[in-house]
């Protein structure tokens, strides 16, 4: 396999590894966080029933850990490249800082808080003081992510058109010329 073959198939994974962390992290924001959040600590609650057998925390950290390794190795794969270096590079600074750091250091404790420490732990002043952090710091997250896919794809669409067939032999079309249907 050639390394343009190679660096194209890390992109594609990059962008859609991104892109099921950002439409996750999106269709969280309308579907589930109104119910989470709607009433704490009553809402915290029912999410603790409702969550079990499985939850964002079933599904975003091995998704967040396959769009770092593949950020990671199509920095790797592109760095030689500068057409190609800074979205990538940026896409997987975007990820580490705003889905993985912000979220060890912000949103991580605030669950421990809310779904984690046994039920009557903190008052009820606290768990709607930490829910509402909680929602007001998800907009990071949330930014971050469309961030990420959006500098991921640009990558991928940039390599795609510089190493399309058309692109290198400058058959009809490359120019923008019209092609007969």
């Amino acid at each position: 396999m050639s390394r343009t073959t190679v660096t194209t198939t890390a992109l594609v994974v990059l962008v859609w590894a991104a892109l099921l962390s950002f439409g996750g992290v999106a269709a969280e924001t309308v579907m589930l966080y109104p119910n989470i959040f709607a009433d704490p600590p009553a809402s915290l609650d029912r999410a603790r029933e409702f969550l079990v057998a499985g939850g964002p925390a079933d599904y975003f950290p091995p998704l967040g850990l396959a769009v770092v390794v593949t950020g990671l190795a199509s920095v790797v794969l592109t760095w030689r490249d500068p057409r190609l270096r800074w979205w990538v590079a940026g896409a997987a600074a975007v990820f580490v800082a705003c889905e993985f750091l912000f979220s060890v250091f912000f949103f991580w404790p605030r669950n421990e808080i809310m779904f984690v420490d046994p039920i009557g732990t903190h008052p009820a002043e606290e768990l709607r003081r930490v829910a509402a952090e909680f929602v007001a710091g998800h907009r990071v997250r949330l930014a971050g992510g469309a961030v990420t896919a959006a500098l991921a794809f640009t990558a991928l669409l940039r390599q795609v058109r510089a190493t399309a067939p058309a692109a290198a032999t400058g058959s009809a079309g490359s120019t923008g010329e019209r092609l007969p249907r």
